[in-house]
């Protein structure tokens, strides 16, 4: 069975656990102990760690999630009604695609479950058995890294936590429909891969950018299958990264922002935390980023692609070679612009879709300019 990969919590964890206010959310999400697996049947959100960073070159020291558990346990819930487990941790196989393999049955289980699988590492290579679990719903998948860093690679290289991106790319089944960065800067990425992000047809978006309007992120989030976060896209003053200086990168708010924003979408499945150091200072940060995606979770309101068109307002934009269509909702105020199916062999989208935007991108094609994430979008219904 897929869960015998899951090592039950430590007498450490549950002693600590035990000891906590009724109050405290560590008193209330179901944990994995040796006499009993959670009932899945009543989970929404499920908490895994994975004890393998042997896709981090500069790996100092083995992951522990022991400080992580303890703030994340400490702080209080709001007012959620999912409930929540922490099914332990899978443990460093005796190889690196063991490890995998472990991942991936878990993920793929949970996602089948209708289960939001929370992944803390680990290195970030563990992106890969993340998105392989999508292989079995037969769907193209979306993936968003947070990350100052684009991590391709040489193919002939093994995959590490600043190359899985390549072996994404290139390896079969080839379900990748989208890829985008949100914080790259621009001094670690070189010029031929900020141009291969634009060949590929995939979104990037720079860490000022995203700075000064956190916004920008929201209508990339809505369109998210996985989320994949690299700790080290936080300036080390926030992270408590005291290994690798970090001067420039997201601070706590913005990292939080960016979480809820995962948390809130009706689409993403699956969220991941890599490259942390076994720090306090980043236990308390990493509990606090979940704890934002699940009270995300919690404000999820259901609609594309679960909802229908008569919750929408519809506007009709002429430009001079193409009629841009987009939908306000009546709910949440939230837009999106339609993506028309282009008939021919190598379509991907097999029906008109649409495609989450923003309210800006409205007012930009107004203005009689093609919005650049719809032109991305469309190229990608015709190669």
């Amino acid at each position: 069975m897929e869960f015998d990969f899951l090592q039950p919590l430590n007498e450490e964890v549950l002693e600590f656990a035990n000891a906590l206010s009724s109050q405290n959310l560590g008193s209330k999400i179901v944990l994995h102990i040796k006499e009993e697996f959670p009932d899945l049947n009543k989970i929404k959100i499920a908490i895994i760690g994975v004890l393998d960073n042997r896709g981090e070159k500069n790996a100092t020291s083995n992951v522990d999630l022991f400080p992580f558990r303890k703030e994340l346990y400490c702080l209080f819930p709001g007012n959620w009604d999912a409930s929540i487990a922490d099914l332990g941790d899978i443990a460093a196989g005796d190889t690196l695609e063991d490890t995998y393999f472990a991942l991936k049955s878990v993920a793929a289980t949970l996602i089948k479950k209708k289960i939001i699988p929370i992944v803390i590492g680990g290195s970030q290579d563990l992106t890969y058995p993340l998105y392989r679990a999508f292989d079995s719903l037969e769907q193209m998948v979306n993936l968003v890294s947070i990350d100052s860093k684009f991590d391709f690679g040489k193919e002939s290289e093994s995959v590490t936590s600043d190359s899985y991106l390549t072996k994404i790319i290139v390896d079969e089944p080839n379900n990748l429909f989208n890829f985008c960065n949100i914080g790259y800067q621009t001094y670690f990425n070189s010029q031929e891969e900020i141009d291969l992000i634009e060949k590929l047809f995939f979104d990037a978006y720079r860490l000022g950018d995203i700075s000064n309007t956190i916004a920008l992120a929201e209508p990339v989030f809505r369109d998210a299958d996985l989320v994949s976060l690299d700790f080290n896209a936080i300036k080390s003053s926030d992270s408590g990264n005291l290994v690798t200086f970090i001067p420039n990168g997201f601070n706590g708010k913005e990292i939080c922002s960016l979480s809820r924003y995962a948390g809130i979408s009706d689409k993403v499945s699956l969220f991941g935390i890599f490259n942390h150091e076994n720090s306090s200072q980043s236990a308390v940060l990493i509990a606090q980023i979940i704890w934002y995606f699940i009270e995300g979770f919690h404000y999820r309101s259901n609609e594309y692609p679960f909802g229908n068109k008569e919750n929408y307002i519809k506007y009709i934009v002429p430009l001079e070679q193409e009629e841009l269509v987009f939908y306000k909702s009546n709910k949440t105020g939230r837009w999106w612009i339609e993506i028309p199916f282009i008939s021919n062999s190598y379509n991907k989208l097999k029906r008109n879709t649409l495609f989450p935007c923003s309210y800006e991108e409205y007012l930009i094609a107004c203005g009689n300019e093609m919005p650049e994430r719809w032109w991305k979008a469309q190229r990608k219904n015709v190669v």
